[in-house]
């Protein structure tokens, strides 16, 4: 009687899954069923006065160094030299500026109660 041996002559390879056993990750937060919620919608800003709109105006203008230094001068001076010098400052800011000639708030620039 002949017995059937099967004998496999290549080298077993050990594997590190042979030593250790293998372990799925956990998810994290669990199963998501949940569909996300819709993005909030961001409240509007509040409407500006025409008066608040101007001043931010003049503030941009201030901070806006290609017009030159803005310490020491009304706005308006600034405005006249930046056109006198060819920078084209906005036509706009002048016409805010002429409106308005009185009030300190929009003759004076940002920097007027810090000394040189």
């Amino acid at each position: 009687m002949k017995t059937a041996v099967n004998i496999d002559m290549t080298p077993k390879r050990d594997l590190i899954t042979d030593t250790f056993k293998v372990m799925k990750k956990a998810r994290r937060g669990g199963k998501r069923d949940k569909s996300p919620s819709p993005p909030v919608a961001e409240p509007e800003p509040p409407q500006l006065s025409e008066r608040e709109k101007d001043l931010q105006e003049l503030k941009k203008f201030d901070l806006d160094w290609k017009f030159g230094p803005c310490t020491g001068i009304s706005r308006l001076q600034r405005w006249e030299r930046a056109a006198l010098h060819g920078l084209n400052p906005p036509q706009e800011i002048k016409d805010i500026l002429l409106k308005e000639s009185t009030d300190p708030e929009y003759t004076q620039s940002l920097w007027c109660d810090y000394p040189l």
